[in-house]
């Protein structure tokens, strides 16, 4: 396993850039698919280090990979997190760092003996390996793949490979390299195309050429290309280098799609006849290394920006202008010297490093005992390292990830990881010192360093005289106010003063109240002079010289002065600024200004001494104080009345009542008689539209329309009671007592008093003194407007009448129009002819009427007729309806002589009976007991009083009890009746000797009670105060005669027949089930389960 996988050599450790917890700990590596098989137990883990916090922690920080190599190690690489060893026993360590538990060991099938493994070379997305040997023998290794394959074709020592950044990292499937370079050691560069692809007939090696040989046939060290534009590729450049030679060359793409590789062969093919731009470094190594830097290099589309070759004279670098037109794209290219090393105690040496990495900020350089790294902003030395090697074990080299950033050292028997903590801690100062102070303030990383860098800048910007630029940088810095304000004093620079007050101003903590109203106070001074001052040099050189970019300025600055005090209100002081404002003399601030902090009245105090009323006006419509309204309403009305009117109307939350001292000066103001009275107009809209009910405002109105001067003048024209009879007519009613809210009886008395005879008619309708109204209609001679009145009381026709004879008194005395009033009587119903002759004098002639009296005595006549005629008709229907009576008293039915009772199913002839035209047939006490329980109640009050009645008409005669002889055994002998004591009504112990007095307890029990009605109806009894006198002889009781005899008398008989009219009007059976339609099946207390089935 991998115990404490990463350790660094002095104790204190940092965490791996691919770490990315603190607390994690790394166990090892998760397998790549495809590797199961191949997979053995990690044997350390990482040990988990500690990041610095502290700015002044490490550039560079070194850890030691704890892992116990098999064989030495001979190469190392990686790329996108895939960790790649090369060991001399030919064996090959995989560990992809994003998995945790998996080491992956592969072992290629040669000897020792038989191939020396040299290089690894491993593309940008990690799924590539081609591994190189001493011997020219090259294998090729996919990520998936168990074990590696030979390229047979490949037969040269590889010395570098250029891949294709681009297609590799934009897909994470691909199996292909697309085309690449490789650089060997005879000088060579080879165009190729592998592909993981399993194809049964094509091997892995799909395209193999030699592109370009160079002429001194030295090793190809290093070897990159990358096309430009990178989203469409059109240009392409290659940079090879040998060891003491870099070469360029750059060319149009020729790129054919369908196929695959051939992409350069155009390129190098314009270079064999003329050489490609060559950089010559004389040296006496056998090696060296190109590296470069790249921003962002996890994108696809991101290119190189830096470059560094590693020559026997120093590191050549400088960065890459792929658009360059010259053949030359190597910009700011400079030599750098490698540092003098100590040796030995008090002796330095220079040595050539054994490999180069390049990061953002720095070198890192390699040694056989050390680790170096050097800026490349000042090419100072700023971190050195010894690394921990035993005697017997060689440095090899370094080893980059291009896309993840790591950086790797590695010798024969250890590995250690080069983390960069830190590197840009000291970029700020390199910067402010070269005088880059933007750049300087990016890499900041204290309050401190950026307040150093802003003095730095404002003071550079002052003694270039850039004063504007000085006062920003010095507002967000730690310089002193006072010294930074006299300087801009001194220099009489006041735009860039108000600058920089304006910046402190926004840097000021709110809380420093003082501090912050000062500051704005100052402000507002510098504004106001400027705009001054803008004001005069415009006044000055307007006619000598062009001065529109003045005015420009001015208005830009007086925007800006009004933005600042939207945004600073708070902070200035009211008084204090209206007395600057009013000493620079700027009314246009000054209005601007009370606008801002809502004190609109000084606004429109303002326009009112101005006598601008309407601006006046428009200015309270525009704010929310109803104030305002009532405190300037009085001025504004008298000078602009519709305008003050229509901004009243405009705002519904005024109060009419604290508006009327503002309307009733307009009864002072002489007003144009063809202009409406705004007074009137407002209060209209206060009845009509805001639904005003007091009665104060209503009778404003009115008192307006009466008179809308004072004093009140009398109406001349009809005309002018239009408006008044209008609103008098539609005026809102109170709903709950139906009068109009204003005072009718003050409405009477201010129409008198002006004079107003209709509306005065109106009012008395309103009041409903109809003859008031009709008599001062008739007294003003407007005999319609009597008219009209005396229709009013429509519901009173003796009160109509007498007014309409009030009209013709005045139509025949008055008038003494004979033929008018003929005309007159055309128009009511009310009055004929003999109503209005009294009114015409004794001596007049009768032709003027004469037509009418015929006319009148003929109607008369008709009348007569027709009600003769009607009294005819009515005769004939009653002689009609005495016969069809005489004729049902005839009427019978036939029955048998085993019929019976629908009720009781006795034999009917046993007893009184009754016979149905239905057929239904009863016994009289089985009628009455049916009867009394679908009969309405006024129907059964009657009967009660019947009984009553005829209880009283019958004394009570003692019942003797029939005698049974020997022949009337076996008769069926009728139910002895029962009387009225057959029911319990109380103490009456004998009713027949006590009738009158039970009937009046049943007659108080019916007003009392009347949900007892029915049982106070006692069939038996009824029964036989019904009993026919034609009774059927033989038939019941033999003592029947003398009672039916008693009962002679013409009143018994009459309330005995209307008894019998009121329970024979219907069949109880038939009658029953038409009342029983909406009766439930089971009745109230019955068990609902005897409906069971």
């Amino acid at each position: 396993m991998f115990d404490e996988y990463v350790e660094h050599v002095a104790g204190s450790s940092v965490v791996p850039t691919h770490h990315l917890t603190s607390n994690q700990f790394y166990e090892g590596f998760e397998p790549p698919q495809g590797l199961d098989g191949l997979v053995e137990d990690a044997g350390e883990l990482y040990e988990t280090p500690a990041v610095p916090s502290a700015l002044d922690a490490p550039v560079f920080d070194l850890g030691r990979v704890q892992f116990a190599f098999p064989a030495p190690l001979v190469s190392f690489v990686i790329s996108s997190d895939m960790l790649c060893m090369g060991l001399t026993s030919n064996m090959l360590v995989l560990i992809e760092l994003t998995h945790e538990d998996q080491v992956v060991k592969i072992q290629i099938p040669r000897k020792p003996t038989e191939m020396s493994l040299y290089k690894l070379f491993m593309d940008p997305s990690g799924r590539h390996i081609i591994i190189t040997s001493q011997q020219g023998e090259n294998w090729y290794l996919y990520k998936t793949w168990k074990k590696p394959r030979q390229l047979k074709g490949f037969k040269m020592v590889i010395e570098s490979v250029a891949w294709n950044k681009t297609a590799l990292l934009s897909s994470s499937h691909l199996t292909s390299t697309r085309e690449i370079l490789i650089g060997a050691r005879n000088g060579t560069i080879y165009e190729a195309v592998l592909d993981a692809e399993d194809d049964f007939f094509k091997s892995q090696e799909r395209y193999l050429q030699s592109v370009f040989a160079l002429p001194e046939r030295h090793p190809i060290t290093g070897i990159k290309f990358d096309y430009t534009p990178a989203t469409d590729p059109k240009q392409l450049l290659v940079l090879v280098t040998t060891p003491t030679r870099i070469y360029q060359f750059a060319g149009p793409v020729d790129r054919k799609p369908d196929e695959n590789g051939r992409v350069f062969s155009s390129l190098f093919a314009q270079y064999r006849e003329t050489p490609p731009k060559i950089l010559e470094l004389p040296g006496n190594i056998t090696y060296s290394e190109l590296q470069f830097f790249t921003p962002n290099p996890s994108q696809a589309l991101s290119q190189p920006k830096r470059l560094a070759w590693l020559t026997g004279q120093g590191i050549y670098h400088g960065t890459i202008n792929f658009e360059s037109s010259s053949e030359d794209h190597i910009d700011s290219a400079q030599l750098l010297q490698y540092p003098s090393l100590a040796t030995s105690p008090g002796k330095e040496k220079q040595e050539v490093p054994l490999s180069l990495a390049v990061t953002e900020f720095h070198f890192v350089l390699l040694y056989k005992d050390r680790v170096v790294g050097i800026c490349n902003l000042d090419d100072k030395k700023t971190y050195e390292e010894i690394l921990p090697v035993k005697p017997s074990e060689e440095v090899l080299g370094l080893a980059a990830d291009p896309v993840r950033k790591t950086y790797w050292v590695f010798t024969s028997q250890s590995l250690f990881e080069l983390v960069v903590t830190n590197e840009d801690r000291d970029v700020w100062r390199i910067y402010l010192e070269k005088g880059l102070f933007s750049t300087a303030l990016q890499y900041a990383k204290t309050a401190s360093h950026r307040d150093q860098i802003l003095k730095a800048q404002g003071d550079d910007h002052f003694s270039a005289g850039r004063y504007f630029q000085a006062a920003q940088s010095f507002a967000h810095s730690s310089a002193s106010f006072e010294e930074v304000v006299l300087k801009l004093l001194d220099v009489g620079d006041r735009d860039a003063l108000r600058s920089y007050l304006i910046s402190r101003l926004l840097r000021t903590r709110k809380s420093d109240v003082t501090q912050r109203m000062m500051l704005a106070t100052w402000l507002v001074e510098f504004y106001l002079g400027k705009c001054n001052e803008l004001d005069d040099i415009i006044a000055a050189e307007s006619i000598s010289q062009d001065v529109d970019n003045l005015r420009v300025e001015r208005s830009f600055l007086e925007d800006e002065l009004r933005q600042f005090f939207e945004t600073y209100q708070a902070n200035l002081n009211k008084e204090t600024i209206y007395e600057l404002i009013q000493g620079h003399g700027r009314t246009d601030m000054y209005l601007h200004y009370a606008t801002v902090i809502g004190d609109h009245r000084r606004v429109v105090e303002h326009w009112i001494l101005e006598e601008q009323w309407l601006k006046a006006i428009d200015v309270i419509s525009r704010q929310t104080d109803l104030e305002l309204y009532y405190r300037f309403g009085s001025i504004l009305i008298r000078q602009a009345a519709k305008e003050t009117v229509d901004s009243w109307i405009r705002q519904p939350a005024l109060d009419p009542h604290r508006l009327i001292p503002c309307l009733l000066q307009l009864q002072h103001t002489a007003r144009d008689p063809l202009s409406p009275n705004q007074a009137i107009r407002y209060l209209n809209d206060a009845v009509f539209e805001q639904h005003n009910v007091s009665p104060t405002i209503h009778n404003l109105l009115l008192t307006f329309h009466v008179s809308p001067t004072s004093p009140p003048k009398p109406s001349v024209s009809p005309d002018d009671d239009g408006p008044l009879l209008r609103f008098l007519s539609t005026a809102p009613s109170d709903p709950i007592t139906g009068k109009p809210y204003y005072d009718l009886d003050y409405a009477l008395r201010l129409c008198k008093m002006a004079g107003r005879i209709q509306p005065c008619v109106h009012l008395y309708s309103k009041l409903g003194l109809w003859e008031n109204s009709v008599d001062l209609a008739l007294e003003k001679g407007d005999l319609e407007l009597a008219k009209i009145n005396a229709d009013m009381p429509e519901d009173d026709q003796p009160l109509r009448k007498k007014l309409w004879l009030k009209i013709a008194r005045y139509v025949v005395q008055d008038k003494k129009d004979i033929k008018a009033a003929m005309r007159f009587l055309e128009n009511t119903d009310l009055l004929k002819i003999e109503d209005i002759l009294p009114f015409f004098p004794d001596f007049v002639v009768i032709d003027d009427f004469k037509e009418e009296i015929a006319h009148a005595l003929e109607g008369y006549s008709a009348h007569i007729d027709e009600l003769k005629a009607e009294m005819d008709d009515a005769t004939k229907t009653a002689e009609a309806i005495q016969k069809d009576i005489v004729a049902l008293k005839n009427r019978f039915i036939t029955i048998d002589a085993g019929e019976q009772c629908s009720s009781c199913s006795n034999l009917l002839l046993t007893r009184q009976f009754y016979v149905f035209p239905c057929h239904h047939t009863f016994h009289a006490d089985c009628l009455i007991g049916m009867a009394k329980e679908y009969l309405p109640a006024h129907a059964l009050r009657r009967i009660v009083t019947l009984q009553t009645q005829l209880v009283k008409e019958n004394p009570p005669v003692p019942v003797k009890r029939p005698t049974v002889s020997s022949g009337d055994i076996g008769r069926p002998h009728p139910a002895p009746q029962r009387t009225l004591l057959s029911t319990n009504f109380g103490p009456i112990v004998n009713p027949l000797q006590n009738g009158a007095k039970a009937a009046n307890l049943i007659g108080r029990g019916v007003i009392s009670a009347g949900d007892r009605l029915r049982d106070l109806i006692v069939p038996d009894a009824l029964a036989a105060l019904v009993t026919s006198p034609t009774w059927i002889p033989g038939m019941g009781a033999s003592n029947r005669t003398t009672t039916l005899d008693k009962l002679g008398s013409a009143k018994a008989e009459k309330l005995r027949a209307e008894l019998d009219d009121l329970l024979t009007s219907n069949c109880p059976l038939c009658e029953s089930v038409v009342v029983g339609l909406d009766k439930p099946f089971i009745k109230e207390g019955e068990a609902e389960s005897s409906w069971t089935l």
